[in-house]
């Protein structure tokens, strides 16, 4: 593996139920299991799963589209079922569904004939989220002495 090809995280604990992930340019995000008040507005482990998988995908899709034209609408929801059974916890019927409208005009036309196949193409081969999902790639877990 090449350093060009390494991407991480540190994920640290700030309080209960309360964590920060720091990546390697400075960017940060806070998530969390608990809140003080009883609401939780932070997001969850798998609602940051889902926004991954939805924030690959949406990226993909616009770098091919919006060089035609700009959208004058553009979301990707992501859902699915987090259940536990004999294999644990775990996500399931997992959908991503676009929701996206390009004003009238000619680059308008061919953005909206390129948008299913940018759809496709992200799916099947681009977005490394949702292929590393798909393909089932296993996680080693470790524990550093502190």
């Amino acid at each position: 593996m090449s350093e060009d090809s390494q991407r991480s995280v540190v994920v640290q604990r700030t309080g209960t139920g309360h964590f920060v992930a720091t990546n390697a340019r400075g960017g940060t995000i806070h998530f969390g299991t608990a809140s003080d008040d009883g609401r939780n507005t932070e997001f969850t482990p798998v609602e940051l799963l889902l926004a991954a998988i939805g924030g690959c995908t949406a990226v993909d899709v616009d770098v091919a589209t919006s060089r035609h034209a700009e959208p004058a609408q553009f979301s990707v929801s992501v859902s699915g079922d987090k259940i536990s059974d004999e294999l644990g916890n775990r996500m399931t019927n997992l959908k991503v569904t676009f929701s996206v409208a390009f004003p009238d005009g000619e680059g308008a036309d061919r953005a909206r004939t390129i948008l299913p196949r940018a759809v496709r193409a992200s799916h099947d081969r681009l977005c490394t989220v949702s292929r590393t999902v798909e393909s089932g790639t296993p996680v080693a877990v470790t524990i550093d002495e502190a």
